[in-house]
């Protein structure tokens, strides 16, 4: 078994990147094309609130990354709010109205129990309890048919999960059966540190590590150079936002951001409504500054890009406002080469 640790998910990605594409391994074929993989990696990021992952190019896109935290907590399944801020999704998830996999659903409503709610009620009361696990792997709907083919276009690759409270901190312990590194593992990365940090607000502790077994690591064949050109770190400024808020708060903040994130996405959405949803200022600031750079991708797929603009100029996170300007340049680039000569 390969272990990998260090500070920040940057430096983790990258030492597993490193681990899959200097490896001499052999081509493992898949449905969704070759790949090389490493099998039984564990992963350990120190410090869970340095969750992104800046050295990856191209680089990611940080408004769906904070979007798709909120939509797994809010317990949702349907592919409209995801797919507005990333059109590509239905590639990989399918075309159903809602998604298979949903990690959130599966949390919060799939088995008949929030899951959620029940693992912080548990560890409200027995805090060196054992018995939490947060499952997302149903085997009626998620295993292969009798001849292997999948049943859905959407199987969880997150499978399980293992909260405990040692030491006066929430340890999170990931469990991921299929684990993309390139196109994956850096939202993956955004997505359960956000909700470990979510749950130690709940709870009043501070997060302890972040910690991860992917079973099957892997980088497509497609992606192998792209992986190779990230491999050199990239400075970034600390994260300064903490989603951690008590649990009465957090019940009121979070509905707020959904209906604001969601109004984002209407059809006909004016200038004056945009402002409302994107300039309202009345939630924690790492809230606000998710809305905010939620805001700037929902102006710049407008073209609205004073808009854009402006949302990122009133984002308060140096970090965030970096990872954008990466993805803006990225996108820029992209429009450039598609105009007609």
């Amino acid at each position: 078994m390969h272990s990998i640790s260090g500070r920040t998910a940057d430096e983790v990605w990258r030492a597993a990147a490193a681990l899959a594409v200097e490896s001499a391994l052999p081509i493992q074929s898949s449905r969704a094309g070759d790949t090389l993989e490493v099998l039984h990696v564990g992963l350990h990021i120190e410090e869970p609130s340095e969750r992104w992952v800046v050295s990856r190019t191209p680089p990611l896109n940080p408004a769906f990354a904070l979007i798709e935290v909120f939509w797994i907590v809010a317990g949702r399944k349907d592919a409209a709010f995801p797919t507005f801020w990333n059109p590509r999704l239905s590639r990989y998830c399918g075309t159903s109205t809602d998604f298979h996999g949903a990690y959130g659903y599966r949390l919060r409503k799939h088995f008949g129990v929030d899951q959620l709610d029940r693992v912080y009620r548990a560890l409200c009361n027995t805090p060196d309890s054992r018995q939490c696990v947060l499952q997302l792997w149903d085997p009626a709907v998620d295993l292969p048919n009798n001849d292997g083919s999948p049943v859905a276009a959407d199987i969880p690759c997150n499978v399980v999960v293992f909260p405990k409270i040692r030491d006066g901190k929430l340890e999170w312990m990931q469990v991921v059966r299929s684990n993309d590194l390139f196109l994956g593992m850096p939202y993956n990365f955004v997505q359960f540190t956000s909700i470990q940090e979510m749950l130690s607000g709940w709870l009043g502790l501070v997060p302890g590590g972040y910690h991860q077994l992917s079973d099957s690591l892997h980088v497509y064949t497609r992606d192998v150079e792209a992986v190779r050109s990230s491999l050199k770190a990239w400075d970034a400024p600390t994260n300064l936002d903490s989603f951690a808020l008590d649990r009465p708060t957090w019940d009121i903040v979070v509905p707020q951001v959904i209906e604001r994130l969601s109004r984002l996405t209407a059809q006909g959405l004016s200038h004056s409504e945009f402002d409302l949803c994107a300039f309202r200022n009345d939630l924690p600031r790492a809230y606000e500054n998710a809305i905010l750079i939620a805001a700037a991708d929902a102006a710049r797929r407008r073209r609205w890009h004073d808009l854009a603009a402006e949302s990122i100029d009133r984002c308060s996170n140096p970090l965030l406002v970096q990872l954008w300007s990466r993805w803006r340049a990225r996108c820029a680039e992209k429009e450039k080469q598609s105009r007609p000569v």
